[in-house]
């Protein structure tokens, strides 16, 4: 099969230039985990049935490329993904920072990040592989996936002359997956997380439109309907309605955000589902978009 050429670059829907860092923070700072940087250090990833690639023109101005065979198709579906919730900069200036100065800190070292609008089903399955795992080992987990388990999007030239062809592979639908033993699944380096997407998969293939008519829901009933799958807790349910479903009010609660909360807010030895409350309260209907913000600081911080 000959690799299949990609398009020109064409601008997405932005009214402000982003940084590389900033671009970095939004595809590879725990959101998403299909993304990769190229050696033109573009970003080249896929979600849902679709392969892309970011990266920023000369303005900063985020633009794509995708496949040619796949371009038309691509083009209102990145759209959806990487603006599907509206504009950054109007969001941040409806959080609090007038009145947090480390909100305004966090804000101001981060402008422009975004949450991601990924397929609901997607994010459910990359977040059951999240528990205890870094980026990096939750990336390698949902490559295998796809690898061994999704379907072939097609063979694709490299980003330059110096890179290979890739063959790039959806991730593997959940009636899908409900077809794999626990057993095999495991050999894609899930450990006993293997146990809860298989059981997972069989529940939701046992209950067609479950997903669908979850995210639908309020952010309450769809947190608690999230609760009842098998591996699901607060954290992972808040994640999967935060980047999969654009319920921006959800506040994931990690060992970063508890870290945060305990030195920027005094909330010292609250339990998790305590700081979600807070989080919550606090930063109101958009507390999940202040909380990527505080993520990535807290991460950049420490790096550094």
């Amino acid at each position: 099969m000959t690799p299949a050429a990609w398009s020109d670059w064409q601008p997405l829907p932005s009214r402000a230039p982003l940084t590389a860092a900033i671009l970095a923070e939004t595809l590879d700072g725990g959101q998403a985990f299909r993304w990769h940087r190229t050696p033109d250090e573009a970003w080249q990833g896929v979600f849902g049935g679709h392969v892309a690639r970011l990266s920023l023109d000369d303005a900063g101005l985020p633009r794509w490329s995708a496949p040619l065979p796949h371009a038309a198709g691509t083009a209102s579906a990145l759209s959806h993904y990487f603006a599907g919730n509206g504009d950054p900069h109007e969001l941040a200036d409806s959080l609090p920072w007038r009145s947090d100065a480390h909100l305004a800190r966090c804000l101001a070292e981060f402008p422009g990040l975004r949450i991601l609008r990924q397929p609901f089903g997607e994010t459910l399955l990359c977040f059951l592989c999240s528990a205890t795992k870094q980026i990096v080992q939750i990336k390698q987990m949902v490559d295998l996936l796809a690898q061994r388990h999704g379907e072939p999007l097609g063979k694709f030239q490299g980003s330059n002359a110096k890179s290979q062809t890739f063959s790039g592979c959806r991730l593997p639908s959940w009636d899908e997956i409900a077809q794999v033993p626990e057993a095999t699944l495991r050999q894609c380096q899930l450990g006993f997380r293997a146990r809860f997407i298989h059981q997972t998969a069989r529940f939701l293939a046992a209950h067609p439109g479950w997903l669908e008519e979850t995210e639908r829901l309020p952010y309450v009933e769809a947190k608690e309907r999230l609760c009842s799958l098998p591996g699901v807790g607060e954290k992972v349910a808040d994640c999967v309605l935060l980047f999969g479903a654009g319920r921006l009010e959800a506040f994931p609660v990690d060992t970063w955000i508890l870290k945060a909360m305990a030195a920027r807010y005094g909330l010292e030895g609250w339990k998790p589902a305590q700081v979600a409350q807070f989080g919550r309260a606090h930063f109101g209907p958009l507390a999940g978009f202040a909380q990527q913000y505080i993520f990535a600081w807290e991460r950049k911080m420490a790096r550094s």
